[in-house]
């Protein structure tokens, strides 16, 4: 896997923990400042082998590491409730 690739599904598994601790703002206290956060979604092994090398790395470096283990990402879906398309003469 390219960097390019695990930084993009990284980047989405980060927006939906971000909504996530919005939402469980408890959750957030396990994470200690200046920890890094390496997700292991158990539906992507690609990214999850990709992730830990990361996660080595940063334990290497000697930083704190919080997982977060993901079972997986629901199909996305929008939340407009009964939109209505107009179409507008000029």
């Amino acid at each position: 896997m390219n960097s390019e690739i695990q930084g993009y599904r990284n980047m989405i598994l980060y927006a939906e923990f971000e909504q996530y601790l919005l939402e469980h703002p408890e959750s957030g206290g396990q994470i200690p400042d200046g920890a890094s956060v390496v997700f292991m979604p158990e539906d992507d092994l690609e990214l999850c082998q990709a992730n830990r090398v990361l996660l080595n790395r940063a334990r290497q470096e000697g930083r704190q590491v919080v997982l977060v283990r993901v079972k997986r990402l629901l199909p996305v879906r929008s939340r407009l409730i009964e939109p209505r398309v107009e179409l507008v003469a000029a």
